[in-house]
């Protein structure tokens, strides 16, 4: 069989729309194309919005739209321990510090402006320094960029990071695309990688569990192009390998936005009870044929 490894991972926190089945079947039929192996994943690490019956409705789903996968399934809620262990190492490198920034300090301290200060949007480092011993017990663990970055070798080679886009970004970026480190630093920022009541942040476990599970190529939408830098500087810090990458557009309204879960109206099972049949769907996708 091929070395070929694609994977969908929804979360199950609402019902699957047009979007994911966009996804989903880009997904399966490069695997089965190439010969080689299509997963699914439960991204279930949102403990209090994710329910069983989402979760029983995509398997229903994936399986009415002609899809086939690979058991057992695998399920972030497995995997915390896998988390907490790189969690721990980047501590003790000296990676993460503790952010004890409330939402509403953060968004006051963006709107001071301050020279030298990171970019719209951007964690200003308020706690960057801060240790564990004077952080309390209720904190986020952020990740300092640019000392992650410089523990890489600094900028000659952060310059050298790069991954392969076969799709394409929303700026239609397509090839060998190298990372910036300026733009990782002022315009990512010190992200977080853990919160108290989660072991791992979606940046996080979606690195280890694409390494874990052997993932070659991971196909996803063009609103994720901007997570794939920071994945990237994860995959190198914890010495994981990096997939190649397809971006393909986004399934949108007619206002021009993007599908949500709230699309109630767009959801494969409201399509079904409409009396859709799976070729419909390919064909509201643009796969049809």
């Amino acid at each position: 069989m091929s070395s070929h490894v694609e994977r969908f991972a929804p979360s199950p926190t609402g019902s699957l729309h047009l979007g994911h089945a966009y996804s989903a079947l880009l997904a399966h039929d490069a695997a089965r194309k190439a010969g080689g192996r299509f997963l699914l994943r439960i991204e279930d690490i949102d403990t209090v919005r994710s329910r069983a019956d989402y979760e029983a409705a995509i398997y229903d789903d994936l399986a009415w739209l002609g899809l086939s996968w690979e058991e057992p399934v695998l399920r972030q809620s497995a995997r915390f321990e896998a988390y907490r262990a790189v969690i721990e190492q980047f501590i003790e490198r000296g990676l993460l510090y503790p952010c004890t920034c409330t939402r509403k300090q953060i968004a006051a301290a963006m709107s001071a402006p301050q020279e030298g200060s990171a970019g719209p949007g951007v964690y200003p480092g308020t706690c960057r320094g801060r240790s564990f011993a004077d952080a309390g017990g209720d904190y986020a663990l952020r990740l300092d960029m640019r000392k992650a970055l410089v523990s890489l070798g600094g900028a000659g080679v952060v310059k050298k990071l790069h991954f392969k886009e076969i799709g394409r970004g929303p700026g239609r970026e397509k090839g060998k695309i190298a990372l910036d480190m300026a733009a990782l630093i002022d315009g990512v920022g010190d992200i977080v990688l853990a919160r108290k009541d989660v072991p791992a942040s979606y940046h996080l476990s979606v690195v280890l569990d694409d390494a874990f599970q052997q993932v070659s190529h991971v196909t996803r939408g063009q609103d994720l192009f901007e997570a794939t830098p920071i994945h990237r500087v994860l995959q190198a810090l914890t010495g994981r390998p990096t997939p190649i990458y397809r971006h393909h557009d986004l399934i949108r309204d007619e206002d021009g936005k993007r599908l949500a879960k709230r699309d109630d109206a767009r959801s494969i099972a409201t399509l079904r009870m409409e009396g859709a049949a799976p070729d419909d769907i390919r064909a509201m996708v643009g796969l049809a044929g």
